[in-house]
């Protein structure tokens, strides 16, 4: 339930008194039986439909007023709130009240239920609030549509998905931005709303299989889920499309070719991973790549204006990237920038209240976190957060021992760092941090000492990964247990790394560059928590260590942070497909 109360251009209690004890009303609204005593210039205040009925619509002697097409328990909500701007919202009343609000034309109650619904949202109902919805909840229409494609998954399981049009659900199909992990899942839905009303539907098999992108479908996939079944086989126009795919799927994939044919093109991912910065060859760099995990792709968004740095730390709030602290091409930083991810320019903000080299960074509740690190001298116990709002870094109490090179993540309202180096010794020791009690807590070690490790939570637990024991680059990683203060050995990388950036995408854990004990690296590999394995992705462009990672989601703009989806010049295509043979 939701309450509204009284806003300041709202008449006041004193007049809602005299209408209920039935004092200087002029006029009477009348439901199906049921007589509401009112005052005209209340209602012509509240709503310009009850201004042109009184004044325009009628004649100035008239005093009863039937209101056709809404029940008594409606108008009473609606007259209350006319006279308080009190209004309460609740599940059961909600849909008929928008559309009361809508027809009277009262803009704050139509806000007020779109409100309500879009907090209501989910893959049970999102698709009941888009199609209920009309021109006056435009933004709840979008949001409960964009929620639809975000989560489409879950939703293609829910009895509302069975009630979409031919029409809708072929336009939710061919959507670029459609959020699903695999196509198999786009075929499947197919499958299931025709197998809802198969007589009814099947005859739109067709239109709809031609919207999967069956290109990225496995051959497997593609024989078993697509090919082998009974009405694609008995459709003879869809058992041609999916076997001219298969048969030409090798050139369907090239790199000169996939990002343009509708069969072949990967949609767009939800979330993107920024890699910023870091080390290469001689020195820091200022290079940033974003990796789509749609197409397995990098590509090179660098702007040369911005100074070098390694080292650092990065967050993403509110629509902006922070680079905090590192190592820029002289000194020890404790400044501060951000990307305006709409306008894609740098600003200086509040610098920290210390140097920060190796310093670890994270978001909790709005507010950016930054612990350790090495100022080039010492390292730190301190601890600071900062408010986007004001503008400003405040300390937070010191950690229990000194380190740079940690790593650190968020889990259940808690900030947790491990490892580091102190300056003689790598530590295995780790410790969380509560905002509530502004308190460390030390909990047990990791298995391993480990400077220059990444540390991220996934599924629940926190993962500790690769680093430098003292004498090693590691390639092991262990997972820690909240609920039982425990570690324990997970699957180990394939290769050896520190210093590297690491992130989670759609419960995939990345890690990104680093040094392997020999040289800077651009290779990227992601581990599955379900499975317990390490899998290759395709590497930066550029090769480095001191990189820093995090993961944008959520920007109206996603798609300037991913592969250019235009198709590239004819010579640049032949040049790629020779290359590719």
């Amino acid at each position: 339930m939701s309450d509204r109360g009284a806003s300041s251009d709202q008449p006041g209690p004193v007049f809602n008194d005299l209408r209920l004890e039935g004092h200087f009303c002029d006029a009477v609204i009348k439901v199906e039986d049921v007589e509401f005593p009112i005052h005209k210039i209340i209602l012509c205040q509240c709503s310009l439909y009850f201004r042109a009925l009184f004044i325009r619509w009628s004649g100035p002697d008239k005093t009863v007023y039937n209101i056709p097409g809404l029940s008594p328990d409606m108008m009473q909500i609606i007259i209350k709130f006319a006279y308080t701007g009190s209004l309460s919202v609740t599940e059961d009343n909600v849909q008929e009240l928008l559309l009361a609000a809508d027809q009277f034309n009262i803009k704050d109650i139509v806000r007020a239920c779109c409100d309500f619904l879009g907090e209501q949202l989910c893959p049970e109902n999102c698709i009941g609030i888009w199609q209920f919805t009309f021109c006056s909840c435009f933004e709840l229409q979008r949001k409960a549509y964009q929620f639809i494609l975000d989560h489409f998954e879950e939703v293609v399981s829910s009895e509302e998905f069975q009630d979409l049009t031919v029409q809708e659900l072929t336009d939710i199909l061919e959507r670029d931005d459609l959020n699903v992990s695999e196509e198999t899942t786009v075929c499947e839905a197919i499958l299931r709303w025709i197998a809802h009303r198969p007589e009814e539907r099947q005859a739109h098999l067709l239109v709809l299989l031609s919207k999967v992108r069956l290109a990225l479908m496995s051959q497997d996939h593609l024989g078993t889920t697509v090919i082998s079944n009974e009405l694609v086989k008995s459709n003879a126009e869809c058992f041609q499309m999916v076997k001219e795919i298969m048969d030409n799927k090798d050139r369907l994939t090239l790199p000169a070719v996939f990002m343009r044919d509708p069969v072949a093109r990967p949609r767009m991912p939800n979330t993107i991973l920024l890699a910023i910065g870091g080390w290469s060859r001689a020195g820091p760099i200022n290079s940033i790549e974003a990796y789509n995990i749609r197409a397995d792709l990098w590509i090179n968004l660098t702007n040369n204006q911005e100074p070098l740095h390694a080292y650092h730390g990065a967050a993403f709030l509110d629509g902006y990237v922070y680079c905090v602290g590192g190592y820029g091409s002289e000194e020890h930083l404790n400044s501060v920038r951000r990307l305006d991810l709409s306008t894609h320019t740098w600003q200086e903000v509040a610098p920290m209240h210390f140097r920060r080299c190796y310093v670890c960074t994270t978001v909790l509740d709005g507010r950016i976190y930054a612990m350790g690190g090495y100022n080039g001298y010492v390292r730190l116990r301190t601890a600071e957060c900062y408010r986007p709002d004001t503008n400003q870094w405040s300390a937070i109490a010191p950690m229990h021992e000194g380190r740079s090179d940690a790593s650190c993540t968020t889990f259940n309202n808690k900030i947790y760092i491990c490892g580091g180096f102190t300056g003689n010794e790598c530590l295995e020791t780790c410790e969380y941090y509560s905002p509530e009690t502004n308190q460390w807590t030390v909990i047990a070690p990791m298995n391993s000492q480990r400077s220059g490790v990444g540390v991220v939570a996934c599924a629940d637990r926190i993962f500790a990964v690769g680093g430098f024991d003292g004498s090693a680059r590691l390639r092991s990683a262990e997972a820690y247990n909240p609920h039982t203060n425990t570690w324990h050995e997970v699957s180990s990388m394939s290769t050896t790394r520190s210093n590297f950036g690491i992130a989670v995408i759609e419960d995939l854990l990345f890690v990104v560059g680093g040094f392997n004990g020999f040289t800077t690296s651009n290779n990227v590999e992601y581990y599955n928590v379900m499975t317990d394995e390490w899998s290759e992705a395709c590497g930066m462009e550029i090769y480095r260590s001191g990189v820093s990672c995090c993961v944008l989601r959520g920007l109206p703009n996603m798609a300037e942070y991913i592969l250019s989806r235009d198709a590239r010049p004819d010579s640049e295509v032949e040049l790629l497909e020779e290359e590719s043979t």
